[in-house]
């Protein structure tokens, strides 16, 4: 696993081992990223249940301004704290210890985009979306992968579907949120 552009091109991530992380693959990384690649630039980007902390640090190294890993897995908070470190991009970012539930309901951070990347089978994204979109900025962008064949996701309140990615037996859904100037038009 490597970043795939921007100021960290090439360099290598490390995963936490173990059953309990699934590491977003380059196609599908790829394709998540080509899809908000202009709304990039100086965002402040949530990754939540970040894992090794790939897409969080793909953010960083094509533009985003700050991003927030949080994990509650010690395996995982190493990888993210080393992989920030061998991409030098620690000095944007904020690495948190909390369970994702926790911190979603009580950070007074907003987000422009948000990273939702639960573990598979349990029903997480039904239950995070509407936290998640009650902390996201008016134009920002939320992106869930799920597994495929799961029940399918709609649109919090206030937010669009703006289209389902299928990569094999991985589904990746964007949701947007109307920005003021969306509104008006």
């Amino acid at each position: 696993m490597r970043v795939i552009t921007g100021t960290a091109r090439g360099c290598k991530l490390v995963t936490p081992e173990g059953m309990d992380v699934r590491p977003t693959g380059e196609k599908v990384k790829e394709g998540v990223f080509s899809s908000i690649q202009f709304e990039l630039e100086g965002a402040h980007v949530l990754d939540l249940f970040a894992g090794s902390g790939q897409l969080g640090i793909e953010a960083l190294s094509r533009g985003a301004a700050r991003a927030v890993f949080v994990d509650n897995s010690t395996k995982s908070l190493r990888c993210i704290n080393e992989n920030l470190r061998n991409t030098k991009l620690t000095r944007l970012a904020e690495v948190i210890n909390r369970d994702s539930y926790d911190y979603i309901r009580l950070t007074a951070q907003t987000f422009d985009i948000i990273f939702l990347d639960p573990p598979y089978r349990y029903g997480h994204i039904h239950k995070l979306l509407p936290l998640a979109a009650s902390k996201l900025r008016d134009g920002g962008s939320i992106i869930c992968e799920y597994e495929k064949g799961a029940e399918d996701i709609s649109a919090p309140e206030g937010m669009t579907l703006k289209k389902i990615y299928t990569y094999g037996k991985i589904n990746v859904a964007v949701f947007t949120k109307p920005s003021e100037e969306d509104d008006e038009q």
